[in-house]
Protein backbone atom coordinates (compact mmCIF):
# COMPACT_ATOMS: atom_id res chain seq x y z
CA UNK A 1 0.00 0.00 0.00
CA UNK A 2 2.99 2.30 0.50
CA UNK A 3 1.44 4.51 3.18
CA UNK A 4 3.68 6.68 5.37
CA UNK A 5 3.75 6.00 9.11
CA UNK A 6 3.13 9.67 9.91
CA UNK A 7 0.11 9.67 7.60
CA UNK A 8 -1.42 6.63 9.29
CA UNK A 9 -0.83 8.15 12.72
CA UNK A 10 -2.63 11.26 11.52
CA UNK A 11 -5.58 9.12 10.45
CA UNK A 12 -5.73 7.58 13.92
CA UNK A 13 -5.89 11.04 15.47
CA UNK A 14 -8.55 12.20 13.01
CA UNK A 15 -10.71 9.12 13.61
CA UNK A 16 -10.35 9.37 17.37
CA UNK A 17 -11.52 12.97 17.27
CA UNK A 18 -14.48 12.10 15.02
CA UNK A 19 -15.59 9.34 17.39
CA UNK A 20 -15.15 11.54 20.44
CA UNK A 21 -17.23 14.26 18.82
CA UNK A 22 -19.92 11.76 17.78
CA UNK A 23 -20.45 10.44 21.31
CA UNK A 24 -20.01 13.72 23.17
CA UNK A 25 -23.20 14.71 24.90
CA UNK A 26 -25.22 11.62 23.97
CA UNK A 27 -27.98 10.88 26.44
CA UNK A 28 -28.25 7.40 27.88
CA UNK A 29 -31.17 6.73 25.53
CA UNK A 30 -29.22 7.97 22.51
CA UNK A 31 -26.19 5.92 23.51
CA UNK A 32 -28.35 2.79 23.68
CA UNK A 33 -29.96 3.45 20.28
CA UNK A 34 -29.12 1.25 17.28
CA UNK A 35 -25.93 1.93 15.38
CA UNK A 36 -25.56 1.40 11.64
CA UNK A 37 -24.26 -2.12 12.31
CA UNK A 38 -26.90 -4.87 12.48
CA UNK A 39 -27.54 -6.02 16.04
CA UNK A 40 -25.24 -3.44 17.62
CA UNK A 41 -26.17 -0.34 19.57
CA UNK A 42 -23.89 2.67 19.75
CA UNK A 43 -22.74 1.25 23.07
CA UNK A 44 -21.56 -1.92 21.33
CA UNK A 45 -19.57 0.15 18.82
CA UNK A 46 -17.89 2.26 21.50
CA UNK A 47 -17.13 -0.79 23.64
CA UNK A 48 -15.57 -2.42 20.60
CA UNK A 49 -13.48 0.67 19.87
CA UNK A 50 -12.26 0.94 23.47
CA UNK A 51 -11.38 -2.75 23.60
CA UNK A 52 -9.66 -2.47 20.23
CA UNK A 53 -7.46 0.37 21.50
CA UNK A 54 -6.32 -1.89 24.31
CA UNK A 55 -5.80 -4.78 21.89
CA UNK A 56 -3.70 -2.73 19.48
CA UNK A 57 -1.90 -1.45 22.55
CA UNK A 58 -0.92 -5.03 23.29
CA UNK A 59 0.83 -5.19 19.93
CA UNK A 60 2.56 -1.88 20.62
CA UNK A 61 3.77 -3.29 23.95
CA UNK A 62 4.99 -6.40 22.13
CA UNK A 63 6.94 -4.29 19.66
CA UNK A 64 8.48 -2.13 22.38
CA UNK A 65 9.46 -4.89 24.82
CA UNK A 66 9.71 -8.05 22.74
CA UNK A 67 7.23 -9.69 25.13
CA UNK A 68 4.67 -11.66 23.11
CA UNK A 69 1.33 -10.00 23.87
CA UNK A 70 -1.60 -11.13 21.67
CA UNK A 71 -4.35 -8.67 20.85
CA UNK A 72 -6.98 -10.84 22.52
CA UNK A 73 -6.76 -14.00 24.61
CA UNK A 74 -9.41 -15.56 22.36
CA UNK A 75 -12.25 -14.58 19.99
CA UNK A 76 -14.69 -15.52 22.74
CA UNK A 77 -13.04 -13.16 25.22
CA UNK A 78 -13.19 -10.40 22.62
CA UNK A 79 -16.92 -10.93 22.04
CA UNK A 80 -17.68 -11.18 25.75
CA UNK A 81 -15.78 -7.96 26.44
CA UNK A 82 -17.80 -6.05 23.87
CA UNK A 83 -21.09 -7.42 25.20
CA UNK A 84 -20.14 -6.59 28.79
CA UNK A 85 -19.06 -3.10 27.77
CA UNK A 86 -22.33 -2.51 25.96
CA UNK A 87 -24.15 -2.83 29.28
CA UNK A 88 -22.13 -0.01 30.83
CA UNK A 89 -23.44 3.49 31.35
CA UNK A 90 -22.73 6.15 28.76
CA UNK A 91 -20.27 8.17 30.88
CA UNK A 92 -18.34 5.02 31.75
CA UNK A 93 -18.10 4.01 28.11
CA UNK A 94 -16.99 7.48 27.06
CA UNK A 95 -14.30 7.43 29.73
CA UNK A 96 -13.12 3.97 28.61
CA UNK A 97 -12.92 5.09 25.00
CA UNK A 98 -11.08 8.31 25.86
CA UNK A 99 -8.58 6.74 28.24
CA UNK A 100 -7.82 3.71 26.06
CA UNK A 101 -7.32 5.91 22.98
CA UNK A 102 -4.99 8.25 24.89
CA UNK A 103 -2.99 5.34 26.28
CA UNK A 104 -2.61 3.84 22.79
CA UNK A 105 -1.50 7.19 21.36
CA UNK A 106 1.11 7.54 24.10
CA UNK A 107 2.34 4.00 23.49
CA UNK A 108 2.71 4.60 19.78
CA UNK A 109 4.49 7.91 20.36
CA UNK A 110 7.07 6.11 22.53
CA UNK A 111 8.07 3.53 19.90
CA UNK A 112 11.55 3.77 18.45
CA UNK A 113 12.31 3.29 14.76
CA UNK A 114 13.55 -0.20 15.60
CA UNK A 115 10.37 -1.04 17.51
CA UNK A 116 8.21 0.07 14.58
CA UNK A 117 10.00 -2.55 12.49
CA UNK A 118 9.42 -5.35 15.03
CA UNK A 119 7.08 -8.12 13.90
CA UNK A 120 3.79 -8.74 15.72
CA UNK A 121 0.81 -11.00 15.03
CA UNK A 122 -2.71 -9.68 14.43
CA UNK A 123 -5.90 -11.25 15.74
CA UNK A 124 -6.34 -12.82 12.29
CA UNK A 125 -2.95 -14.50 12.57
CA UNK A 126 -1.08 -12.24 10.13
CA UNK A 127 2.53 -11.43 10.96
CA UNK A 128 3.11 -7.74 10.27
CA UNK A 129 5.57 -5.03 11.30
CA UNK A 130 4.38 -2.85 14.17
CA UNK A 131 4.24 0.02 11.68
CA UNK A 132 1.03 -1.60 10.38
CA UNK A 133 -0.79 -1.02 13.71
CA UNK A 134 -1.64 2.67 13.12
CA UNK A 135 -3.49 1.79 9.92
CA UNK A 136 -5.23 -1.07 11.71
CA UNK A 137 -6.47 1.38 14.33
CA UNK A 138 -7.29 4.09 11.79
CA UNK A 139 -9.66 1.74 9.96
CA UNK A 140 -11.51 1.08 13.19
CA UNK A 141 -11.97 4.64 14.39
CA UNK A 142 -12.70 6.17 10.98
CA UNK A 143 -15.13 3.55 9.67
CA UNK A 144 -16.88 3.09 13.02
CA UNK A 145 -17.19 6.86 13.46
CA UNK A 146 -19.66 6.60 10.59
CA UNK A 147 -21.24 3.45 12.05
CA UNK A 148 -22.16 5.38 15.19
CA UNK A 149 -24.95 6.87 13.06
CA UNK A 150 -24.82 10.38 14.46
CA UNK A 151 -24.78 12.09 11.07
CA UNK A 152 -21.29 11.38 9.73
CA UNK A 153 -20.83 9.81 6.31
CA UNK A 154 -17.82 8.45 4.47
CA UNK A 155 -17.52 11.90 2.86
CA UNK A 156 -16.29 13.18 6.25
CA UNK A 157 -13.26 10.86 6.16
CA UNK A 158 -9.84 11.94 4.83
CA UNK A 159 -9.63 11.48 1.07
CA UNK A 160 -6.20 9.84 1.19
CA UNK A 161 -7.56 7.38 3.74
CA UNK A 162 -10.50 6.58 1.46
CA UNK A 163 -8.08 5.80 -1.38
CA UNK A 164 -6.11 3.49 0.88
CA UNK A 165 -9.24 1.85 2.24
CA UNK A 166 -10.64 1.22 -1.24
CA UNK A 167 -7.46 -0.60 -2.29
CA UNK A 168 -7.42 -2.53 0.97
CA UNK A 169 -11.04 -3.70 0.73
CA UNK A 170 -10.74 -4.69 -2.92
CA UNK A 171 -7.63 -6.74 -2.11
CA UNK A 172 -9.29 -8.45 0.84
CA UNK A 173 -12.57 -9.17 -0.95
CA UNK A 174 -10.54 -10.92 -3.64
CA UNK A 175 -10.03 -10.63 -7.40
CA UNK A 176 -13.27 -10.38 -9.33
CA UNK A 177 -15.43 -10.06 -6.22
CA UNK A 178 -16.37 -6.49 -7.06
CA UNK A 179 -16.81 -5.07 -10.59
CA UNK A 180 -15.68 -1.65 -11.73
CA UNK A 181 -17.78 0.98 -9.99
CA UNK A 182 -18.89 4.51 -10.86
CA UNK A 183 -19.66 7.11 -8.20
CA UNK A 184 -18.01 9.49 -5.78
CA UNK A 185 -15.04 8.02 -3.97
CA UNK A 186 -16.80 8.28 -0.60
CA UNK A 187 -19.88 6.44 -1.87
CA UNK A 188 -17.86 3.80 -3.70
CA UNK A 189 -15.83 3.06 -0.57
CA UNK A 190 -18.99 2.99 1.55
CA UNK A 191 -20.48 0.47 -0.88
CA UNK A 192 -17.32 -1.65 -0.85
CA UNK A 193 -17.41 -1.65 2.94
CA UNK A 194 -21.00 -2.92 2.89
CA UNK A 195 -22.40 0.36 4.17
CA UNK A 196 -25.27 2.49 2.80
CA UNK A 197 -24.32 4.50 -0.28
CA UNK A 198 -26.04 6.48 -3.02
CA UNK A 199 -25.35 7.00 -6.69
CA UNK A 200 -23.07 3.98 -7.14
CA UNK A 201 -23.42 1.96 -10.33
CA UNK A 202 -21.32 -0.61 -12.14
CA UNK A 203 -19.15 0.53 -15.01
CA UNK A 204 -20.62 -2.11 -17.33
CA UNK A 205 -24.25 -1.61 -16.29
CA UNK A 206 -24.55 -4.98 -14.53
CA UNK A 207 -26.46 -5.26 -11.23
CA UNK A 208 -24.58 -4.24 -8.12
CA UNK A 209 -23.48 -7.22 -6.01
CA UNK A 210 -24.73 -7.52 -2.43
CA UNK A 211 -21.72 -7.11 -0.17
CA UNK A 212 -21.68 -8.08 3.50
CA UNK A 213 -20.37 -5.53 6.03
CA UNK A 214 -16.59 -5.37 6.08
CA UNK A 215 -14.72 -4.69 9.35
Amino acid sequence: MGRELATALGWVDAGTRLCASAIAGLSEEEYAAPSALPGWTRKHVVAHLAANAEAVGNLVHWARTGERTPMYASPQERAEGIEKGSRSGGPELTRWFTESAAELAAGMAALSDEAWRAEVVTAQGRTVPASETPYMRAREVLVHAVDLATGLSFAALPDDFLRELEADIRARRGPGAVPGLVGSRADVVAFLAGRPSTGVTTADGSPLPVLPPWL
